[in-house]
C-alpha cells in the first residue's frame, strides 16, 4: 500500500490496521477509498469496519452529517459513547473496554447486540470478520500500549467525526431494514395533518398527494445517479459540494438542519395541543403570573427532553424512536376504530376543490414527503444497492397509502370542523381516543432529541478546539432547546407551521435541489427526456414553494392581527 510521509511517521498500531487490510483485501474493498485511515475499532458486536468519512467531507463543514443522521434515522447498535469531546469519548471507550477486559466474550456481544437479528449470510460474514478482528487485536497486544496524542497524529488521520460510531449493522443493511427505516422517517407528524389538508384543498387536492409521491420516487432515484456519479459521494451534502462546490454544500446543510430545526419546534407544539386536550384545565401560577394549558405543557415538555438532548449514547432513544412507524399504524388504526365501532361514521361529503385552501394544502402534502436528507444515507448503508429504486418505492408507496387512508377517514368523519390534528377532533371520553392521542404524544418525546442532535453536532464542529468542553457542549444543546420553546409558543399554529416548512423547505429539499444537482453533475450526459422532466420539477417545486410560502406567512399574520 502506498503511504505518505505523515502516515509513515503514525503510530504501529495505525500502521497495523492498515497492513491489516492489505492482508484482507475483501473486507476493505467495500469501504469508500478515500485515503483516510481508519480510528480505533468500536466494540460493537457487529464486527464491520467503520464507515470511512467521505473524501467530500474530509475537510468541509459538516463533517458529522452522515455520522449524525444515521442516529437520527435507524436503530442504532448500542454505543459506549457519552456526551463530550473526542477525547472524552475515547477516554469512556477506553475505560469500559478495560472494564471488560477479562470476562468472556458472551458478555460483551450480549451488551452491544443490535435490535435487527441479521440474516443467515450475515451471521456467515460477521463471523469471518470477527475472526479477522480477532486476529488484528492479538497483534496491537505486541505493540506498545501508548497511543499517539491528537497533536502527535497527523492532520490527515485526526478523527472527524465526533462522539458516534456509524451503526455496524446499518453498514450491510437489509430490504427489510432499510424500507423500515425509510418509512420511519417519512410516517412522521405530517400525518396528522391531512385529513386537515383535505379541508382545505378539497377531495381533489389527493391528486396533489399522488402527484407529489411519484416525483418524491423519482428525485430520490436522481440522488442515486448523483451518489453513483463520482468516489467519495455518501451524503446530500456532498452531492451539493460535488454539484456545486463549497457554497453548494454549505447552502444545502443549512436548509436540511433547518428543516430538522423546524420539526423540533413541530413537536413542541404538537405535545402542547394534545396535553392540553387531555388536561384542559391544567395550569401553572407564579406570583400575579397564570400560565395556561398550552404554555405550561410546551415548558414541561421542553424540561422533559433537555436533558436527553445532553446524551451522546442515543441508542435507547434509537430503539424508541423506531417504533414511529408502529405508532403511525396504530393512530390510523384508532381512527378507523373511532369511525367503525364506536359509530361516530363517515357521513360527511365535504367540497370537490377548494381553491383558496389550495396553496395551504400544498404544504401540508409536501411535508409528507420530507425524508430526502436521509435516503443518501440508506442508500450508502445498503448491503444490495440495486435494491435502492424498489426500497424507495416501497417506503413511499406504504406511506402514502397511510397518508392517504388517514386523510380520507379524518375528513369523512369530521368534515369541516376537522382541526390541524386529527387527534383533537376524537371523542375525549373513549378510550380509544386517548391511546391515539397518548401514542402521540409519546412519539415526538422519543424523536426530539436525534431530530436535534444533527443540527447541534454540527454546530459543535465550529467551536474551537481548547472549547469543546462538557459544560459548553451542555449549554449550546440546551439554548438550541430553549429556541425552539420560544418559537414554539410564539407561532403556536400547528398546521400553517408545517405548511410553511413543507412548501419552503421540503420544496427545496424533495424536489428542486435534487434535479438541479443531477443536472450539474451529469452535464452533458443526461438525455434530452430526463432534461424535460428535471425542468418540469424544479418548475412545479419553485411554483409550489412560492405560493405555499406566501399563502402560510399570510395566514400567520391573520392569526396574529
Amino acid at each position: 500500500m502506498k503511504r505518505s510521509e505523515s502516515e509513515e511517521r503514525s503510530s504501529f498500531l495505525i500502521e497495523s490496521d492498515d497492513d491489516d487490510e492489505e492482508a484482507h483485501p475483501q473486507h476493505s474493498s467495500s469501504l469508500p477509498k478515500d485515503g483516510d485511515d481508519d480510528s480505533d475499532s468500536d466494540s460493537s458486536s457487529c464486527a464491520t469496519p467503520r464507515a470511512r468519512p467521505s473524501s467530500y467531507s474530509a475537510h468541509q463543514w459538516p463533517q458529522s452529517y452522515r455520522q449524525s443522521i444515521d442516529i437520527y434515522s435507524s436503530v442504532q447498535s448500542p454505543n459506549l459513547s457519552f456526551l463530550g469531546t473526542p477525547t472524552l469519548s475515547r477516554l469512556s471507550n477506553s475505560f469500559l473496554n478495560n472494564s471488560f477486559r477479562g470476562k468472556t466474550p458472551e458478555i460483551i456481544s450480549n451488551l452491544v447486540k443490535p435490535l435487527l437479528r441479521p440474516s443467515t449470510s450475515d451471521d456467515q460474514h460477521q463471523q469471518q470478520q470477527q475472526q479477522h478482528d480477532d486476529t488484528r487485536k492479538s497483534s496491537q497486544y505486541l505493540l506498545p500500549s501508548r497511543k499517539p496524542s491528537l497533536q502527535q497524529i497527523p492532520e490527515d488521520q485526526k478523527p472527524l467525526l465526533v462522539g458516534h460510531e456509524v451503526p455496524a449493522y446499518q453498514q450491510q443493511c437489509s430490504y427489510t431494514q432499510a424500507v423500515m427505516n425509510g418509512i420511519n422517517v417519512l410516517c412522521g407528524v405530517g400525518i396528522l395533518s391531512t385529513p386537515y389538508a383535505i379541508k382545505q384543498g378539497g377531495w381533489l387536492g389527493l391528486v396533489i398527494l399522488c402527484l407529489f409521491a411519484v416525483l418524491a420516487w423519482y428525485t430520490g432515484v436522481l440522488l442515486r445517479r448523483c451518489l453513483d456519479s463520482k468516489e467519495g459521494l455518501e451524503t446530500y451534502p456532498d452531492i451539493g459540494h460535488a454539484a456545486f462546490g463549497t457554497t453548494g454544500r454549505i447552502a444545502i446543510s443549512i436548509i436540511l438542519y433547518v428543516e430538522l430545526y423546524a420539526c423540533c419546534i413541530e413537536y413542541l407544539i404538537l405535545e402542547s395541543d394534545n396535553l392540553s386536550k387531555l388536561f384542559p384545565n391544567a395550569h401553572l401560577t407564579i406570583g400575579s403570573m397564570t400560565l395556561n394549558s398550552h404554555v405550561f405543557f410546551a415548558i414541561l415538555t421542553t424540561l422533559i427532553v433537555m436533558p436527553t438532548t445532553w446524551l451522546r449514547d442515543l441508542s435507547c432513544l434509537s430503539y424508541l424512536s423506531a417504533g414511529g412507524v408502529i405508532a403511525s399504524i396504530l393512530v390510523v388504526v384508532c381512527l378507523s376504530w373511532v369511525g367503525v365501532v364506536d359509530h361516530v361514521g363517515f357521513e360527511n361529503k365535504g367540497t370537490a376543490l377548494n381553491l383558496p385552501g389550495i396553496p395551504i394544502a400544498i404544504g401540508l402534502y409536501g411535508y409528507c414527503y420530507s425524508g430526502h436528507g436521509v435516503f443518501p444515507n440508506i442508500y450508502s448503508s445498503l448491503k444490495n444497492r440495486n435494491q435502492f429504486p424498489s426500497i424507495l418505492f416501497t417506503c413511499i408507496g406504504l406511506s402514502s397509502i397511510l397518508f392517504a387512508g388517514a386523510a380520507v377517514m379524518g375528513y369523512k368523519m369530521f368534515g369541516e370542523s376537522t382541526e390541524s390534528q386529527f387527534t383533537l377532533n376524537l371523542p375525549e371520553n373513549l378510550v380509544v381516543s386517548k391511546v391515539a392521542v397518548w401514542t402521540t404524544v409519546a412519539n415526538p418525546i422519543t424523536k426530539y432529541a436525534l431530530t436535534i442532535t444533527p443540527l447541534a453536532m454540527s454546530l459543535e464542529e465550529l467551536l474551537p478546539p481548547n472549547q469543546q468542553k462538557y459544560a459548553n457542549i451542555i449549554m449550546l444543546r440546551s439554548s438550541l432547546v430553549v429556541s425552539t420553546l420560544l418559537i414554539a409558543l410564539s407561532v403556536p399554529f400547528f398546521g400553517l407551521v408545517m405548511a410553511l416548512v413543507g412548501s419552503l423547505l421540503t420544496m427545496l429539499v424533495t424536489y428542486i435541489l435534487p434535479c438541479a444537482c443531477f443536472l450539474a453533475i451529469l452535464k452533458g450526459k443526461v438525455p434530452w427526456h430526463q432534461i424535460a422532466a428535471c425542468s418540469f420539477i424544479i418548475v412545479v417545486g419553485v411554483c409550489c414553494a412560492c405560493v405555499g410560502t406566501y399563502s402560510s406567512l399570510s395566514k400567520i399574520v391573520q392569526n396574529y392581527t
